[in-house]
């Protein structure tokens, strides 16, 4: 059974996502690339996929730190990137 589809809204824009994926992968799945930026500058996303690395976080409902990799897409989140 395929899970249902709704949009969630990432940096002010809509982006499809199911409750079987993970924030990240619906991120990367809608081409969204830079999860936040470095201290230096530099773009950062998902490495390792399973939450030890802490370089997928965004803002999600307005908690900032929020690793994307751990977190199920559920309808209605609002997510920021720092891109």
């Amino acid at each position: 059974m395929m899970s249902r589809r709704f949009e969630i809204v990432v940096d002010g824009r809509p982006i499809a996502a199911t409750g079987d994926r993970t924030l990240a992968a619906a991120l990367l799945n809608a081409g969204i690339v830079r999860f936040r930026t470095s201290v230096t500058g530099e773009a950062r996303a998902p490495l390792c996929g399973m939450g030890s690395c802490f370089e997928c976080r965004v803002r999600v409902n307005g908690v900032a730190h929020q690793r994307a990799c751990l977190l199920v897409c559920e309808e209605g989140m609002i997510v920021e990137t720092e891109s």
